[in-house]
């Protein structure tokens, strides 16, 4: 029997990258399982939240029995700095832990055939372990073809406007996003002198050592930045690696005998009729933003399912799940008994583009408006902490769920999308044509070195 390849994975710490990391090798394994199994290096954290979250989501890709092993990297001390931001503390506790891949990635490598190393997006730094062990490095983005074309630009863009983003007066012009307005661009971008902005520049930089990115999109959603790529605008002085778009990568719904409570309650409502407020695993808002909120989905009289976190009390760089009551105006979860859901959820994540609010979502939120048509756009705060005030968040849900021109377009738009992602991952689909690619390179590139060994 012909030896099966490895594929190693190292995906960011949080349970959102985690899930779409294995998504992506769950279809590199099962559409190509004579080829291929995986091992998904995990990068472990400290917080019980988290790493509970993560334990039990293994468990349940274990017990599924699909032909991917986890193996957990040594643990490492937390770069804690007074005042630190969060993507700034992402970073850095993930370069600490270079060595921890290298040698694990080493050890693979003695006793078998290694095909590739599939770095998420913040582990751009790890392409020097694939380089000192001369196997191909591939960056997966777990988000959009926009995100990607950004990161390889900013280089460019750094050496193009000498201001900070948020002074400039126009408008930023960006080959994947035309003419968009400085508020749009991710909060690492807003000064110039804080760490984060020079780890994202550095990334941006190193971005272009990879043999190729695959990214969690469509050609039919994400054709304008995709086509720009894929015609090297957003990397001028410098060939631009493969791009595979192999998306949407979608956890399989299974019929679980014990549901959970949110979906419970989703099973009694009407169809296409509650709005979800989800904001990711390190999604959090102050207590007076919670309050506004709370105070226009009231208003809205819509249904929804809001997944609620708070800052940690204990830890300024991880939110933490909130008590149902916490916040909350006085009255608010009787007056609205019978819309809501479960306000507070441990563990909920969403399964598409993953994205934490201070990267890439006021960016992600002018595509969905201007390019896609599949949002409303909301008047955002930016210098008030993404403030979002309780009548815009109350106009938005109606504009969207009364019936009118303006939310029927959008919904319909959205369905569009829905049906045409479906189409994609199907055979003769845009994306499993380019997973298809993707597959046949790993394997080329594996035997020419094999046979050069």
């Amino acid at each position: 029997m012909e030896e099966k390849l490895e594929l190693l994975f190292c995906p960011s710490p949080g349970i959102g990258h985690l899930i779409s990391t294995v998504e992506l090798a769950k279809k590199l394994v099962n559409s190509h399982g004579r080829h291929f199994h995986a091992t998904i290096l995990n990068i472990q954290y400290h917080i019980p939240a988290w790493s509970n979250a993560t334990t039990a989501y293994i468990n349940s890709v274990v017990a599924s029995g699909v032909n991917i092993q986890f193996e957990d990297l040594p643990q490492v001390e937390p770069p804690y700095k007074e005042n630190m931001k969060g993507e700034t503390f992402i970073c850095l506790f993930i370069e600490a832990h270079k060595a921890g891949i290298r040698d694990a990635v080493s050890c693979h490598l003695a006793t078998g055939t290694v095909a590739a190393l599939i770095l998420d997006m913040l582990c751009v730094s790890m392409l020097d372990v694939a380089k000192e062990l001369h196997i191909p490095g591939y960056i997966y983005i777990p988000s959009n073809a926009s995100f990607l074309g950004l990161m390889l630009y900013l280089p460019t863009l750094h050496a193009k406007v000498a201001s900070e983003i948020e002074d400039v007066s126009d408008v930023v012009d960006i080959p994947v996003l035309r003419s968009a307005p400085p508020s749009s661009m991710p909060v690492f971008m807003m000064d110039k002198k804080d760490e984060a902005y020079t780890i994202f520049l550095n990334y941006g930089h190193r971005l272009r050592e990879a043999r190729g990115f695959i990214v969690n999109t469509f050609m039919e959603v994400d054709m304008k930045p995709l086509k720009a790529l894929e015609a090297g605008q957003c990397l001028p002085d410098h060939p631009t690696p493969d791009v595979f778009q192999v998306g949407p990568l979608l956890a399989a719904e299974k019929e679980s005998p014990e549901k959970h409570e949110c979906i419970k309650w989703l099973d009694k409502q009407p169809a296409k009729s509650v709005v979800v407020l989800c904001f990711g695993s390190m999604g959090c808002f102050s207590e007076e933003l919670v309050k506004e909120m709370a105070v226009g989905l009231e208003r809205s009289g819509e249904r929804f399912l809001w997944a609620l976190r708070t800052p940690s009390k204990e830890n300024v760089v991880v939110p933490s799940d909130a008590e149902l009551e916490e916040g909350m105006p006085e009255g608010f979860l009787e007056r609205t008994r019978g819309r809501v859901g479960v306000a507070v959820l441990d563990s909920l994540s969403r399964r598409c583009w993953r994205t934490r609010r201070w990267v890439e979502q006021h960016m992600n939120a002018v595509e969905m408006v201007r390019e896609m048509g599949v949002a409303l756009e909301l008047k955002v705060d930016r210098k008030n902490g993404g403030f979002v005030s309780s009548s815009e968040l109350e106009s938005g849900v109606r504009r969207l769920m009364d019936g009118g021109d303006q939310g029927r377009k959008v919904r319909q738009r959205a369905e569009e999308m829905k049906v045409a992602g479906r189409r994609a991952v199907e055979e003769g689909g845009s994306s499993y044509a380019s997973l298809d690619l993707l597959v046949h390179q790993i394997i080329k590139e594996t035997s020419k070195r094999v046979i050069g060994n």
